[in-house]
């Protein structure tokens, strides 16, 4: 049996102390979130290259290039976007395209090489026609395509 008197005497035991806890200090109400500032925009750092995305057997693929035009001609004007920062690159003749946008072989080939969960290509314009396409995560450019032809995304002249 359960001694009625001593759990009468717990209860109220309880029942007198404070339901609500003592403030170590009082929040302020102004708040801003901390932000790292080593942190930087990406937009004002250079470009870093990376490979593992190459495309090497599509129809823009890098397997065509001749390894002397590389050297001579593609590798000079990658070299000169490393001395820039992503915001002058994509304000002059380089720019953002949706993938919505690029010919529909482009698309499927993306499908092919299980990137189709991208929504944003990046072209880099070397010459007037000649492209290098990629995909832009941050300052990092994942180089995916050669397009000497400017086939990827066909520009329209007016009055032409």
């Amino acid at each position: 049996m359960i001694n009625l008197e001593y759990y009468a005497m717990t209860i109220n035991k309880f029942k007198n102390k404070r339901k609500t806890p003592n403030n170590k200090f009082i929040p302020s109400l102004s708040k801003k979130p901390r932000t790292d500032s080593t942190i930087k925009n990406p937009m004002d750092m250079c470009p870093v290259w990376h490979l593992g995305t190459l495309d090497v057997n599509g129809p823009w693929g890098w397997h065509a290039i001749d390894k002397t035009f590389f050297f001579n001609e593609i590798l000079p004007k990658v070299t000169n976007f490393e001395g820039m920062f992503w915001k002058e690159i994509l304000a002059k003749n380089n720019h953002e395209v949706s993938v919505s946008k690029i010919i529909s072989n482009a698309q499927k080939r993306l499908t092919k090489i299980n990137l189709d969960d991208t929504e944003i290509l990046v072209s880099l314009r070397l010459t007037s026609k000649q492209r290098i396409w990629g995909i832009r995560a941050g300052n990092i450019f994942r180089i995916l395509w050669w397009d000497p032809e400017h086939q990827v995304y066909p520009s329209h002249l007016k009055h032409t």
